[in-house]
């Protein structure tokens, strides 16, 4: 009977040429996985971040404005950290300032 065992421990012994040194080409597929990773989410991310610091610091008075909950109101007063929305006639909220989604209407240059 022929024992496979023998050949397969042949081929894994090599003539020790090659053996253990640093091969850049093993390091391509890391660097590649990398790059796909930060053009395909780390930057779109950044870039949503840095428009919504811009949204958030370019609101005033009379901008109508919706809110991460979906509250749609205008703002009424503009602080530090907060905003004074009116959400209905005579009916105002006050919320976090970053919690602001979205501008959907500007305000009157006052």
């Amino acid at each position: 009977m022929y024992n496979l065992a023998t050949p397969i421990l042949a081929m894994g012994m090599g003539g020790g040429g090659e053996g253990g040194g640093f091969n850049f080409t093993s390091l391509v597929p890391i660097l590649l996985i990398f790059a796909i990773f930060y053009f395909l989410l780390i930057r779109p991310q950044q870039k949503k971040a840095k428009a919504h610091r811009q949204l958030v610091t370019d609101l005033k008075k009379g901008d109508e404005v919706l809110t991460d909950g979906g509250i749609v109101g205008t703002i009424q007063k503009v602080a530090d950290d907060y905003i004074t929305l009116e959400i209905a006639p005579k009916v105002a909220i006050r919320i976090i300032r970053s919690r602001v989604a979205d501008v959907t209407k500007q305000g009157k240059s006052r």
